[in-house]
């Protein structure tokens, strides 16, 4: 079979059928698949190959940039309109729950004191909701009546605004501005309709609790399911914080930051977004960095901005990208056709942002009294290192230093790699992968299937090997070297 044969194949089967693969001793067996039509349960439109030029199924420039279906822009996922829209999830969050109370949507929201590991051996003392740092996820549709109990269980007074919501003054959580605050162990109820659908949040408004982390996305999906649905809904929520060397409190008076999150954790424990070769994936992006732009660059496709915080963006105004630059308390999202197998980077283009830990902690720093050649030159007679914060001869500890999280334990490599997500990738990711930054996973439909749906043991590279023997070019690709790393610990094997 030649290279343009494998990337035409089809690994997307509607009535449930897939290509059968088997992992056995480590190597992913992968059968293939003979194309086949696809047509939505309700049979209102039909599912391509190709349209206009582009092919869902391997990477293209499209055909003509004034056609709708330019760089994949209108074309349809396999979900049907009227299936309602995606589920919508925020790796390493939970969603809150709700009841309906007299009529409205009624959810409790607790803020408190949160543990939070960045990285596996890593528990940061942050402040979030409901046992979570960024808190859980509400979710609504648009026309909704909402009613939030919110329950503060912090130290010290707080209150919530709904960011965007165009809602009764009294209701707007602005401290002291519309509303008294919360004190420690009361309860204040708000209720309000949703009028609005887009990508919204909700957080504290007190900064320095801001800058805690006190944050979480406010879902209000539209009446009416946006045309072209997609198949994949996912929201990631970057933020900074200031931790000094043998702390676990954020320092919220900082002007830097040593430490980036997506959705409360730092890579490599960052979860990868998976999703199936040809799918229509939207990616929901949101930046509650302290003061801190993020460009958000995604290797492998260009997608389509389609939306901001206020609402969905016209059709026509639509801009292609494939880096997006999200403010501080902004949102954005973006949709594209996965049409490009492969794990693909998914990361701030922030330099320092990529470097976790790597503002102001790093680097040889100089010592009075102490020659910085001689040092170099005799690494191992390296002189001791003052944790107790006393020596005058430079600010943090280390010379150069041990930063947390760039040496990984054997039982926090276990757990870095116990996730679901990353079963099959390089041995050598949890190197690449630091600060904000985290993986698109596009898989083919049988090695999604072993990867997401089934707990066979795969071996570490086998699926992205079997991608480049698929649609790359297996003769030039070099295995992961099999050496312990410096900078990290654990069997990489």
């Amino acid at each position: 079979m030649n290279p343009d044969q494998k990337q035409n194949r089809r690994y997307f089967l509607q009535n449930g059928a897939f290509a059968a693969a088997a992992v056995a001793s480590g190597k992913v067996m992968a059968d293939t698949q003979a194309p086949a039509e696809h047509h939505n349960d309700e049979g209102q439109h039909q599912i391509k190959d190709e349209y206009d030029g582009f092919s869902r199924y391997k990477p293209s420039r499209g055909n003509d940039p004034d056609g709708d279906y330019y760089l994949g822009k209108l074309m349809p996922g396999f979900r049907s309109v009227d299936a309602g829209p995606a589920p919508f999830v925020a790796p390493d969050l939970h969603k809150l729950p709700h009841k309906i109370v007299n009529g409205a949507k009624e959810f409790h929201l607790v803020p408190q004191e949160v543990t939070q590991e960045f990285l596996p051996g890593n528990p940061m003392r942050v402040w979030g909701f409901n046992g979570s740092m960024p808190g859980p996820s509400i979710e609504v549709t648009q026309g909704d009546r909402v009613r939030i109990i919110v329950h503060n269980e912090l130290p010290e007074e707080t209150t919530v605004h709904w960011h965007g919501f165009e809602l009764p003054v009294q209701h707007d959580g602005a401290f002291t501005m519309t509303q008294n605050p919360i004190k420690p162990g009361k309860s204040f109820v708000y209720e309000f309709d949703v009028h609005e659908e887009g990508s919204f949040f909700y957080h504290t408004h007190i900064p320095m609790q801001e800058a805690f982390g006190m944050v979480g996305w406010f879902i209000v999906h539209p009446r009416k399911v946006f045309d072209p649905p997609v198949d994949r809904d996912f929201g990631l929520i970057f933020q900074n914080f200031h931790i000094k060397p043998n702390q676990t409190i954020s320092d919220s008076w900082s002007m830097d930051w040593n430490w980036h999150t997506i959705n409360g954790r730092s890579g490599p424990f960052t979860t990868p977004l998976v999703v199936k070769h040809g799918e229509r994936v939207r990616v929901r992006l949101m930046n509650f960095a302290p003061m801190q732009h993020h460009p958000i660059h995604m290797h492998g496709h260009t997608f389509w901005v389609t939306q901001h915080e206020g609402a969905r963006i016209p059709k026509s105004a639509w801009i292609p990208r494939n880096t997006e630059l999200v403010g501080v308390a902004q949102a954005s999202s973006f949709e594209f056709i996965a049409n490009n197998p492969g794990d693909w980077m998914f990361h701030c283009h922030m330099t320092h942002h990529m470097m976790n830990h790597m503002v102001k902690h790093v680097g040889p720093r100089m010592r009075v009294g102490e020659n910085v050649d001689a040092y170099l030159a005799n690494l191992d007679a390296r002189p001791p290192i003052d944790l107790t914060r006393e020596d005058k001869g430079f600010e943090t500890p280390g010379y150069p230093q041990g930063m947390k999280g760039m040496s990984m334990s054997d039982d926090s490599m276990k757990a870095l790699w116990k996730r679901r997500e990353v079963k099959g990738m390089r041995a050598s990711v949890m190197m690449s992968v630091k600060g904000l930054m985290t993986a698109m996973r596009v898989l083919p439909e049988d090695l999604y299937h072993q990867v997401m749906e089934t707990d066979k043991n795969i071996a570490k590279g086998a699926i992205f090997e079997e991608i480049v023997k698929r649609f790359g070019v297996p003769s030039t690709y070099e295995k992961t070297p099999m050496m312990k790393m410096d900078m990290m610990q654990g069997e990489m094997k």
